[in-house]
């Protein structure tokens, strides 16, 4: 696979960038450099942002059924590319490969095919009194994606944005931009008008933030850290422009009291599975298992057992369950959390620090399993690696409710009890944009986005599609 790109697609060619700067990307199993992208430019961006605006017109005007048309065309495309979508997920970003082709690949194919559906549960007009309330698309919009899910992120926010009639500007992660080049191909063989999606790789203090300032940007959808996210906030408030923030995460799976063993051992591994996919990579990770302190000796002992089922190595094999974490930075920043922790009277349970003994090279960290009292770093910070924390708790219900709502974020979470109405009557009050019951399967079509610190704005489903629309009211 070609993985040196040198060329940007703006207004439905593939160009050189104005600049002359590239950046590396880097196989995070062999530590290898696989090839570069072009370092985008300011001027880059603006040069996408004016296409993109020019070919708003036409495209807002073109039927919501060709619309779909090629949202359809796009997913029967990718489709036809799984395996290397899929290949580029675990080269570049180290997923596991049967993770890369269910997930890594396969969600964004759904989110474009799931369009020809979802359309039809947008109220596009309907009557007020004496108005006609109009959904219009926002505009041009900016998208700046991660690196976790880097097709997905980008399918989540460009399938409806089209299918609203707005045009796009993409900005992809540079440690990982090779899924997001096999969509502008494909998008290019399907033949959109020029213009209605424009890709410009580079980095977020240039490309992102031109992109977030730029007059012609109507709208910014952001997917990323919430220290980033803060900085797209700030900087569309000076327009002041329309944003869509999904951040950061500490989802808590929560154990109520009236487990019997055997639904204990299946919230344990349903916890720990939500905990580690993507290797802990992901901002809806259940990351705190949240269990009664009367109970706490029992969960340990299972957590100790399970963590030896996660096992670690080249993401291309197909028993990896957990592949490297996506850079040695990103490695270094987990294995300072987890020492951090275990300094400040964490317990180890499963893993630790160092590196894997049978993997010398690779940026890994081994499956980590502390218990960890509410309150603590540990506790209250977003890791983004495979690192669990366990946090008993006291008091019932109300007690667990106070801990699964005590962090600065709310995206996701999960509630595990014998009685389901319980659970469900205790995930109403659980302040989170997603909670699964009973180890309830994530749906791809149902609305994505968090509570507090976690962002605002919803994706997927139809609601993710209203997303990128404004009212118009017409007075009869």
């Amino acid at each position: 696979m070609e993985h040196s790109r040198d060329r940007i697609y703006v207004d439905g060619a593939w160009i050189p960038s104005t600049g002359t700067g590239t950046l590396p990307v880097t196989n995070p199993y062999t530590e290898q450099v696989l090839g570069t992208v072009p370092e985008g430019t300011a001027e880059d961006v603006d040069k996408a942002v004016r296409a993109a605006a020019r070919a708003l017109p036409g495209w807002a005007a073109t039927s919501l059924e060709d619309r779909v048309k090629a949202c359809t065309a796009i997913s029967e495309g990718l489709q036809a590319r799984a395996q290397e979508i899929a290949l580029a997920a675990s080269t570049e970003m180290g997923a596991p490969w049967q993770l890369a082709v269910m997930v890594q690949a396969g969600l964004p194919i759904i989110s474009f095919a799931s369009m020809a559906d979802l359309v039809d549960e947008v109220e596009w007009e309907r009557r007020s009194g004496n108005s006609v309330l109009v959904r219009q698309p926002v505009g041009v919009v900016g998208a700046i994606t991660p690196w976790n899910y880097p097709l997905h992120q980008i399918a989540a926010k460009v399938a409806p944005a089209l299918a609203a009639g707005c045009t796009v500007v993409v900005k992809p992660s540079e440690l990982v931009p090779g899924v997001a080049y096999l969509l502008a191909e494909v998008i290019d063989a399907v033949g959109l008008p020029p213009g209605v999606f424009n890709l410009v790789p580079g980095t977020g203090p240039v490309v992102g933030e031109a992109i977030v300032t730029h007059e012609l940007v109507d709208m910014v959808s952001f997917t990323g850290s919430t220290r980033a996210g803060r900085r797209v906030a700030e900087l569309a408030a000076a327009a002041p422009k329309r944003t869509s923030l999904e951040l950061g995460g500490k989802s808590a799976s929560v154990l109520l009291d009236d487990l019997s063993a055997e639904e204990l051992g299946n919230a344990i591994a349903g916890s720990l599975t939500g905990c580690l996919i993507n290797s802990g990579q992901t901002c809806s990770a259940l990351t705190r298992l949240l269990v009664p302190r009367d109970r706490l000796a029992e969960v340990e002992g299972l957590l100790e057992v399970f963590a030896q089922f996660a096992p670690v190595g080249d993401p291309l094999q197909p028993g990896t369950q957990q592949g490297p974490l996506v850079s040695k930075v990103q490695q270094e920043r987990v294995r300072d959390y987890i020492q951090k922790a275990i300094d400040e009277g964490a317990k180890l349970v499963a893993g630790g620090p160092e590196q894997p003994e049978d993997q010398p090279t690779g940026f890994f960290v081994r499956p980590t399993v502390l218990v960890a009292e509410a309150g603590s770093t540990i506790e209250q910070e977003e890791v983004f690696g495979p690192v669990l924390t366990v946090v008993p708790y006291d008091g019932g219900d109300e007690e667990a409710l106070a801990v699964a709502n005590g962090t600065a974020y709310g995206l996701s979470g999960a509630v595990w009890a014998s009685d389901r109405d319980r659970a469900v009557a205790f995930a109403k009050r659980m302040r989170t944009g997603q909670v699964g019951i009973n180890g309830g399967a994530f749906n791809p079509t149902a609305p994505f986005g968090g509570f507090g610190q976690s962002g605002y704005g919803r994706e997927l489903g139809s609601l993710g599609i209203e997303e990128f629309t404004n009212i118009t009211s017409l007075q009869l």
